[in-house]
């Protein structure tokens, strides 16, 4: 990509379209197209089409989702099927009939197996059943995966795609009732610092295993694939650790400040056992992590204690 190349970051507002626009920014890209989604909806097939048809992008980062935790995908799946379907398949026909001339798709680790071997090899993809509480996302981005291989077959598109782990950072989403869990616990141990309670519940067990990468080491690796990577074969991008529900709620509670009991509510689900991704093909190019998870963390909180008037309720 050249410096005054063209590139539309869709989904630029969220936490992994804002991180990508600040990785563009501090490498002095500077004709970067960026549009609310008041300017341009992604579900709207002609607005889309419009939007292509006039502005011609050369690139394209869709980070464009609706996401969120287990509590918002159980329940509202009809939401997140729908949703994710419309944005990735008008996007992507679009960018290819366009004449984009590489897209770069998000996808997610939720799209594995339930009970895939650990580490996750991308190859794992289609060899089990999913994961109940976000089957309806996680089949939405199989489908944007499967399309974008799709269109690299039959037209030719040069369309990559990545699958982030569980991501953190600046931009997230604090609100208890559809954010992940490491946003989630940040807010439940600021609440019960600022509140004095003795004790914080969590959901589940504590004994669920997550891998985490700060969303600008995700946004690193993404420009780093952008220039070098050019398979129909989907790449995981991670940070290769994972940690215990139980030892992260341990480590967000310092690093908050919160001194009270922490409390695991086992009749709350706690998802996939474990979830761990094999980073080696990534790792094989040359990319590594650059943010140690404790240290993002408290950036993280830094984030959400000077920027509360923007942290979703």
């Amino acid at each position: 990509m050249l410096k005054d190349a063209k590139i539309y970051v869709a989904g630029h507002r969220g936490l992994v379209g804002s991180a990508l626009v600040r990785a563009l920014q501090a490498r002095s890209y500077r004709n970067l197209i960026l549009l609310t989604r008041q300017q341009l909806d992604l579900t709207d097939q002609q607005a889309v089409e419009r939007f292509f048809s006039e502005q011609r992008p050369e690139f394209v980062f869709l980070a464009a989702a609706k996401v969120g935790g287990i509590l918002a995908n159980s329940t509202f799946p009809a939401d997140f099927i729908r949703n994710n379907l419309q944005v990735q398949t008008n996007v992507i026909d679009a960018a290819y009939r366009h004449g984009v001339k590489k897209l770069l798709f998000l996808g997610s680790s939720c799209i594995y197996p339930r009970l895939a071997p650990q580490p996750i090899k991308e190859e794992y993809l289609l060899t089990g059943p999913l994961e109940t509480t976000n089957e309806a996302y996680a089949i939405a981005k199989i489908a944007g995966i499967k399309m974008c291989q799709a269109y690299r077959r039959q037209y030719g598109f040069n369309a990559i795609s990545l699958m982030p782990t569980n991501l953190y950072g600046p931009g997230d989403n604090f609100d208890l009732t559809s954010s992940h869990v490491l946003p989630a616990l940040i807010r439940k141990f600021h609440d019960g610092k600022v509140q004095g309670a003795s004790e914080v519940v969590v959901w589940g067990t504590g004994k669920p295993r997550r891998e985490f990468l700060h969303v600008d080491d995700l946004a690193d690796a993404a420009l780093f694939l952008m220039e070098q990577y050019d398979s129909e074969e989907i790449i995981n991008v991670g940070s290769g650790t994972d940690i215990s529900i139980a030892e992260l709620a341990e480590m967000v509670a310092n690093v908050v400040g919160f001194k009270g009991k922490i409390v695991f509510d086992h009749s709350k689900p706690d998802g996939t056992p474990r979830k761990l991704l094999d980073v080696s093909k990534l790792y094989g190019l040359g990319w590594r992590p650059k943010i140690p998870l404790e240290a993002g963390i408290a950036a993280t909180y830094r984030w959400f204690l000077e920027n509360q008037a923007l942290v979703r309720s």
